[in-house]
């Protein structure tokens, strides 16, 4: 059964592509779950506006993250923790304190969004990336420093 797709499905293809599937992928799935439509010329042109609303809406989505990301890139915030003798932390810098931070400062993060590979767990300066959007990461400087006794 050939299918237009209304979504990009990732292993199927991009919005508008039409591909042929089995019938019962189609009926039982595609189409209830409005990944696509049954192949007809009247549902190509639905798509197509479909597809330009899609692109306005990625490309407002791409814009917001740009401008998110030239705020985030000019700053930094400093973390206060406790170390011990060795500049050693008592504990570390997580995803959920560097989003604290950056609420504080006005810049609402979704903490998912910061790409810590591993918890900061030493003094000192650190970039930290923030996948904004699929194509828009920022930096952020994060400045670890010892609490004050």
């Amino acid at each position: 059964m050939k299918v237009i797709l209304r979504k990009n499905q990732e292993g199927l293809g991009e919005i508008g592509k039409v591909i042929d599937v089995k019938d019962g992928y189609a009926r039982n799935y595609l189409i209830p779950q409005k990944v696509a439509y049954p192949y007809s010329p009247g549902y190509m042109k639905m798509i197509e506006n479909e597809k330009k609303a899609y692109q306005a809406k990625l490309n407002r989505e791409v814009h917001d993250a740009e401008t998110l990301a030239q705020k985030l890139n000019a700053v930094e915030i400093s973390i206060e923790v406790q170390a011990g003798e060795e500049d050693k932390l008592f504990g570390s810098v997580t995803s959920q304190m560097i989003a604290d931070k950056l609420a504080e400062k006005g810049l609402e993060v979704d903490k998912r969004r910061i790409e810590l590979s591993e918890p900061i767990k030493m003094l000192g300066n650190f970039k930290v990336p923030i996948r904004l959007h699929q194509q828009v990461v920022a930096e952020v400087g994060v400045a670890v420093i010892k609490q004050a006794e």
